[in-house]
């Protein structure tokens, strides 16, 4: 069975338009979180997010190419030519009918929806775009990464709600173990910072509505956290087969030595009270790895910062991990960057390879009282020195989709695998 690694990254931030910039906002503990400025938000009960600045697609496609694009599309085709870029990846010299592409998205082009509803009520239909559908559906990230690279390979949009990043890279890498293909393009993308799904979301009491400290609004495992902040980018990956990461010559950040996948099989938007689903993906996960729980140093935790749904991971985390569950450190980009959604997964996965690269754990900020309930090792305020070699990420979406993700740093010398 082939081995999978990780060779390129690419990310589009509330802290950043690229890898370095992103990991440095975080390590330091920086907030991205804002008001909103793209519309007037004086009348929504939420009024912050972790936008996107700076951001200029006209420059980085051409007018003509950008015009054609939604947001999280222009998203997650700069992030995919980054991480293409990063992995020294030679398109000419790659095989690309073992190229896949596996990117996708929560929400898709809400965006471009909600601007060709308003042309519709305003200038009648003939002047609604005929570019609306394709450029709405959320496959098309995956689609417009394919056609730029010349991808012949499988290439699939998971809908997996918040988890999307994760079962991305989990997916690619099953994929590439059984031989399907050589290289895949895999993450995840967001542009829903707008009216309708901000109204949505606060209606549904899901958001912070701290419109007065927005960097202090997204307070993961606080006693105070009262809601999750809205985010947008993209974290794109390159998932290669160490074989053919190492015929040519690539550099190897870490290897993807587990996946596991589940159901809460419990409530359209609500988690299970008691993470069991959760545990079921982590158990899955450490038993794809075939490693022990005292293995894993570091878990990168979904928590979102609602009341419910960081306790309920907290349980999950203990009953996955035992006695070791309360000597785990435990970090949460969330507090930072929001909740990119569909971008969440392919971000932190990219923070956790960071983590196990220089040794740092991003720190979890806005931790002021932490809950009694969620009594695990938070590395809360600062950034933690810590020898890693293993790291775990958490991705849970509405609907009650689970995908976990575990990652081991690269050394130099080839090193015995842990898969079965």
């Amino acid at each position: 069975m082939e081995r999978t690694v990780i060779t390129g990254m690419g990310a589009i931030t509330p802290l950043g338009n690229d890898v370095d910039s992103f990991w440095a906002g975080l390590v330091s503990g920086r907030s991205g979180i804002t008001r909103i400025t793209s519309f007037d938000v004086s009348a929504y009960k939420s009024q912050i997010a972790g936008q996107i600045r700076d951001f200029d697609s006209k420059a980085q496609f051409g007018a003509k190419e950008a015009r054609k694009m939604d947001r999280y599309c222009q998203y997650a085709l700069a992030a995919a030519q980054q991480a293409i870029g990063d992995a020294g990846l030679e398109l000419e010299r790659v095989d690309k009918e073992r190229l896949g592409v596996y990117v996708g998205s929560g929400i898709g082009g809400i965006e471009t929806m909600l601007e060709q509803t308003a042309v519709l009520h305003s200038r009648g239909p003939a002047r609604v775009s005929p570019l609306l559908v394709p450029m709405m559906i959320s496959n098309m990230a995956a689609a417009t990464i394919s056609i730029a690279l010349g991808a012949h390979g499988p290439t699939m949009s998971p809908v997996t709600a918040c988890s999307i990043g994760n079962t991305a890279i989990g997916e690619a890498a099953r994929l590439i173990q059984a031989g399907g293909a050589d290289v895949v393009v895999a993450g995840g993308s967001e542009a829903a910072i707008c009216e309708l799904s901000l109204a949505s979301f606060a209606n549904a009491t899901a958001v912070s509505t701290r419109n007065d400290q927005p960097e202090q609004a997204s307070r993961p495992f606080d006693s105070g956290r009262d809601g999750f902040v809205m985010a947008e980018g993209a974290g794109i990956l390159i998932i290669e087969s160490l074989s053919h990461a190492q015929r040519r010559g690539a550099r190897i950040y870490a290897e993807v030595i587990g996946y596991g996948a589940s159901s809460d099989a419990y409530h359209m938007v609500a988690t299970h009270p008691e993470g069991y689903g959760a545990y079921l993906a982590m158990k899955a996960a450490l038993r794809d790895a075939d490693i022990r729980p005292d293995e894993v140093d570091v878990i990168s935790a979904h928590a979102t910062s609602t009341g419910v749904g960081d306790l309920s991971e907290t349980l999950a985390i203990k009953r996955a991990f035992g006695d070791y569950a309360h000597r785990l450190p435990v970090t949460a980009n969330k507090s930072m960057l929001g909740h990119m959604l569909g971008a969440a997964g392919g971000v932190e996965a990219i923070a956790l390879v960071q983590s196990l690269r220089t040794g740092w754990i991003p720190p979890t900020i806005n931790l002021e009282e932490q809950d009694p309930q969620c009594d695990l090792d938070i590395v809360a305020g600062q950034a933690r020195e810590a020898k890693l070699s293993i790291g775990m990420s958490n991705s849970f979406g509405f609907g009650g989709h689970n995908a976990v993700i575990l990652v081991k740093n690269w050394v130099d010398e080839p090193h015995t695998s842990h898969r079965r």
